[in-house]
């Protein structure tokens, strides 16, 4: 799967700010300095997008989708790593980036809220 689309479609959110963590090799999507979504490798080089959702939904995606794990290097319970180039489709990686998303945006005061909504 190529990478491109994820990367295009993160940045088209509404004020999302990305940067490359040379230590990590991770392209970080952000907004207000909060991560909401990854795109690096796993132990095995294999590449990934690691995002934040819900925890049940979470869950449940993982007993979907094997390709879909406990967040690489990040809170088990909230985030998740997807495998790439494997069997998930992109509609479920863009409602898991939405969800992210959405909630990052959540997460900052109401006044930043506003001027993203």
């Amino acid at each position: 799967m190529d990478k491109t689309w994820i990367d295009e479609y993160c940045m088209k959110k509404k004020g999302v700010e990305k940067d490359f963590k040379v230590e990590w090799q991770w392209d970080r999507y952000m907004i207000n300095g909060k991560l909401f979504a990854a795109i690096c490798h796993d132990k095995q080089g294999r590449p990934i997008v690691t995002v934040k959702c819900e925890p049940m939904f979470g869950q449940m995606m993982r007993t979907e989708y094997e390709e879909i794990t406990a967040g690489y290097y990040m809170n088990k319970e909230h985030w998740n790593s997807i495998l790439l180039d494997q069997g998930v489709p992109q509609a479920v990686i863009k409602e898991m980036i939405d969800m992210s998303y959405s909630l990052i945006v959540k997460s900052l005061p109401k006044k930043q809220q506003a001027e993203l909504i």
